[in-house]
């Protein structure tokens, strides 16, 4: 049998030209009043995927899941679900369900009767509502809370509640509205790889919205950027990180530098940009054009640190000041204010309990990196 692990590894539809979408968002707009929550958008999902909307708050992502249960009509555009036009159709009556971030349990029926409820509401066959009950209460790991009440559990538990419910009815998309949002850091992060092993077990499409970038990246397929009701950039989450489409995108996910220079060489690979009290060297000039004003972004963890110079100081290299530091017990952050005045982000493993190299407020150092270590933004 083929382990969860080999499955997602090998799961790239939307690099598939023959592959059919899911769920197709065609030139959706949703206007209320004047203001455009969704303005323009397409957007594709593929069967079986787990897909993120992420964006800040009012970003148009749950104005789309809205849309996709049914509580919200589109402006103009068209919503396919597996090749169906879902205007028109009432949520009831749509292969979808959705998870709320509050959950919205039952408080005064049993954790089994809260699993139960939908499946009683479509008239299913009481033995075959107790199987279901019992798979999603395997499932969810909850067997030995059946009798109890909502308010007898702890929050990850009503969560799994809440989800063992959403899916009982076997939809064929699950939507989820910030899911964890309710949760410690802690718990999140174990519940985030419950619901990855989840999707897979059954098999289900699901799509979730969150402003949580750890949350989206540890847990999808591919992720859509959203900004004012358009989105930025689609792409799967390593992908987003090492190779962001705009400035907009790099900035909004994880921690980034930016540097802003002049292409000043331009050749098939490779391209050199001077800023101000830095000359860079890259092998990922992406559409850059010489004498084009350009930004530059890399990620702190890709920045060395060191009281000492490079071998090669004259690229991709810079000297400062150190003015700040976080420890945060596996690795340090270091700002370092250039003597160009910018300030520069370097994250550092702490691999070791002590450093070959201590470094601390006040002292000069020396950042540098490697030719292929960012990526030009032309936009």
């Amino acid at each position: 049998m083929q382990s969860l692990n080999s499955i997602r590894r090998g799961f790239e539809p939307w690099n598939d030209p023959a592959a059919r979408p899911y769920i197709h968002f065609d030139r959706v707009t949703k206007k209320f009043g004047d203001f455009a929550a969704v303005n323009d958008l397409s957007l594709t999902i593929f069967e079986r995927e787990f897909f993120a909307l992420l964006g800040a708050s009012g970003c148009g992502k749950s104005t789309l899941l809205r849309m996709l249960a049914g509580f919200e009509e589109p402006t103009s555009g068209r919503i396919l679900l597996d090749g169906q036009d879902l205007r028109g159709v009432p949520p009831y009556r749509r292969p979808v369900n959705m998870m709320f971030q509050s959950y919205a349990l039952f408080p005064h029926m049993t954790v089994e009767k809260n699993i139960a409820f939908g499946l009683k509401q479509d008239g299913m066959p009481a033995a075959d509502i107790a199987a279901r009950v019992a798979e999603m209460l395997r499932l969810v790991k909850l067997e030995e809370f059946a009798k109890r009440k909502p308010h007898q559990l702890s929050g990850g538990q009503r969560q799994r509640v809440a989800l063992a419910r959403s899916v009982a009815k076997r939809p064929k998309v699950l939507l989820l509205d910030e899911p964890l949002g309710a949760l410690d850091k802690k718990l999140r992060e174990e519940t985030q790889f419950e619901l990855m092993d989840l999707q897979q077990d059954l098999g289900l499409t699901f799509l979730v919205v969150t402003h949580d970038q750890e949350e989206a990246m540890t847990m999808a397929d591919r992720i859509a950027i959203l900004d004012k009701g358009e989105v930025m950039q689609v792409a799967t989450p390593p992908e987003i990180y090492e190779a962001p489409g705009s400035r907009f995108v790099a900035d909004f996910v994880g921690s980034v530098n930016l540097f802003q220079g002049q292409v000043t060489r331009r050749d098939a690979g490779r391209a050199e940009i001077a800023g101000p009290g830095l000359v860079i060297h890259t092998a990922n000039p992406g559409d850059a054009e010489q004498g084009k004003t350009v930004h530059y972004a890399i990620r702190p963890e890709k920045i060395r640190l060191s009281s000492f110079p490079p071998e090669n100081a004259r690229a991709n290299a810079a000297q400062g000041e150190i003015y700040d530091i976080a420890y945060l017990g596996d690795v340090t952050i270091y700002n370092v204010k250039l003597d160009s005045g910018q300030i520069v982000k370097s994250t550092v493993i702490n691999s070791q309990r002590s450093a070959d190299d201590p470094l601390t407020w006040g002292d000069r150092a020396w950042i540098a990196f490697q030719p292929d270590s960012g990526v030009v933004l032309t936009r």
